[in-house]
């Protein structure tokens, strides 16, 4: 039998695919039955806000589960494992969109502020809305303008109003979690992050990548702590044990092909590294998801 994670492509309803689509947590919640189950980990292969409106509960985000309650707002980036838990009662909706809508919608906003809007490494992917705010009324009149299809220029209509919401939460952010004022340190951050994703499987040294950015390694340290209060090798380390993680569950690697895929020599090595930082062994790992 394929124990692998499924992996949730884009496809749309009945839309024109520009790219864009809201879909009820009730629609999800009935396709346990079909081509996967929603409480099952699964990984998305395009961008996700979930707005859940009534209830309250938990949801599962790469290995970990978060509460969720009334007016809380999840953020899921491309290629996150997440799933839904319906042992209780809530409800909601998915925006989901595919990462040529999210660059073209963002285009025109300040590179940080898009590099911060979907990470996870800087910020809590969960973040709860004001009950007085106006969030849910911009919320309600992006649904009713996305079940209209009558309605003329609907893309460019739907793609202000997801704009102006998507603003609109970053405005909560920023009163919820600490404010980064320094644009140049998000922008060194977001540097260190793209090398990471590229060489990672070459290296595990957090001097190389400073020497890559130019900086000393005590800059790049600085950096990283003033943003994620983690170290520049503590980045590196979750960030490797987080590709491990996916590996595993999804799909039927072992662990020597594994070890060589992440940059480690032999299965010895990546097994101790795996247990130092998680308590587990990879085997163990695969079981508990599995």
């Amino acid at each position: 039998m394929n124990r692998d994670v499924p992996h949730i492509v884009f496809e749309p309803g009945e839309k024109e695919n520009f790219g864009f689509d809201l879909v009820s947590i009730d629609f999800i919640q009935q396709q346990k039955g079909f081509n996967h189950n929603p409480e099952h980990p699964h990984q998305l292969r395009f961008y996700n806000l979930i707005f859940f409106t009534e209830g309250e509960g938990r949801h599962f985000i790469d290995f970990n589960w978060y509460p969720i309650e009334q007016n809380t707002l999840i953020y899921l980036t491309k290629d996150q494992i997440n799933a839904f838990d319906f042992s209780t009662d809530f409800k909601g909706y998915c925006m989901l969109f595919t990462e040529d809508y999210f660059a073209s919608s963002f285009s025109h906003l300040p590179k940080d502020f898009v590099f911060r809007l979907f990470n996870p490494q800087l910020f809590s992917p969960i973040l709860q809305i004001p009950k007085n705010s106006d969030f849910n009324s911009y919320f309600n009149l992006l649904l009713s303008e996305f079940n209209n299809r009558l309605i003329f220029n609907q893309k460019s209509i739907l793609e202000s109003l997801f704009v102006i919401l998507v603003s609109k939460a970053e405005y909560y952010k920023q009163n919820q979690t600490f404010h980064i004022k320094d644009s140049s340190n998000v922008q060194l951050f977001q540097k260190f992050t793209t090398l990471l994703e590229n060489n990672f499987h070459k290296t595990r040294s957090a001097i190389f990548y400073a020497s890559k950015l130019d900086i000393t390694y005590k800059h790049l340290n600085e950096v990283s702590k003033n943003l994620v209060n983690k170290t520049a090798k503590k980045v590196i380390d979750d960030y490797v044990i987080l590709q491990a993680k996916r590996n595993l569950i999804n799909s039927t690697i072992k662990s020597t092909q594994l070890a060589y895929k992440l940059g480690f020599e032999d299965a010895t090595n990546f097994t101790k590294y795996f247990k130092k930082h998680t308590g587990l062994t990879p085997k163990s790992l695969k079981k508990r998801y599995q």
